[in-house]
């Protein structure tokens, strides 16, 4: 038998054409995804690609996977239990700031909590795109957007402060037209035990202004070689930054994920997967 052929970032595509508005930066997201799927050389019949709702979560349809869209700010508990009932699928997330941070943000503890195994690319605009420019968690303060038209008076929300605060056990930064360092991150995230965010800075040029990546580029500044990600406290500080935005993994731990806990749990209680329970059993142990 011959060898099977190395997979190539085409070979993760569908037929559907991204309608993401020109100059959107979840171009360079879907691209990279691509790209990280192939240079894991990861199967699309085990990858599982879940959603909310949102431009960003338009990203299942694009890529040759599995793919579910579920409804706005409850991709994670989805994907928690397709995880936890499925763990030889490897399972990615695709959210935006106001899917993962508002509606969302209760799972998005919760998930980071229980360390599920799963990679949460959250996509981040600062706005709400789809529903046409409202300020978003993460709207910086004193920004005009179509809901706050003196400018926004609150202050915004870090997504990796939150992960971090969360106990989420790998955080990273990337910039969605940075190829290079997001493939990297990703590929680091996937193969993470446990919840893995990767906050990617995707300008939105249709309501946040088509200057954004000449906005953002000068900022942008690597994680120092020096820097430990180990420490919890560390990574907070860059978090905090406002004069520059420092891209790379912030934070990793190695603790036992969602499944492998479960695995343990279960074997202590007796449980043989050979026998499971009956659902009469089952039932009976809610209703004696």
């Amino acid at each position: 038998m011959s060898a099977p052929q190395p997979l190539r970032p085409n070979d993760y595509k569908t037929a559907l054409k991204p309608v993401w508005c020109p100059g959107c930066g979840d171009f360079g997201v879907v691209a990279t995804v691509y790209r990280a799927l192939a240079q894991l050389r990861l199967p699309p019949e085990k990858v599982a690609i879940l959603s909310g709702i949102g431009c960003s979560s338009r990203l299942p349809g694009y890529v040759a996977a599995y793919g579910f869209n579920g409804v706005h700010g409850r991709a994670l508990p989805v994907a928690t239990g397709l995880k936890a009932s499925r763990p030889d699928l490897t399972v990615l997330v695709a959210g935006g700031d106001g899917d993962g941070v508002s509606i969302g943000a209760g799972h998005f503890q919760h998930a980071a909590r229980r360390n599920v195994d799963v990679t949460y690319l959250l996509m981040d605009n600062q706005i709400y795109g789809l529903t046409k420019g409202q300020a978003a968690p993460t709207t910086p303060s004193g920004d005009k957007t179509k809901s706050t038209l003196y400018g926004n008076p609150d202050p915004p929300v870090d997504p990796c402060e939150l992960a971090l605060a969360s106990g989420a056990t790998f955080v990273a930064r990337s910039f969605s037209s940075d190829m290079k360092g997001q493939v990297e991150i990703l590929c680091a995230a996937i193969a993470h035990e446990g919840f893995a965010v990767v906050d990617v800075i995707s300008p939105c040029v249709t309501f946040r202004g088509d200057d954004q990546y000449d906005f953002w580029k000068p900022k942008l500044r690597s994680l120092p070689a020096d820097h430990d990600p180990s420490d919890r406290m560390a990574a907070l500080r860059y978090c905090r930054e406002r004069e520059v935005l420092t891209t790379g993994i912030l934070y990793r731990e190695a603790r036992p994920g969602l499944v492998a806990r479960q695995q343990v749990t279960r074997a202590a209680a007796g449980y043989d997967p050979a026998q499971p329970p009956s659902v009469a059993a089952l039932v009976h142990s809610f209703y004696p």
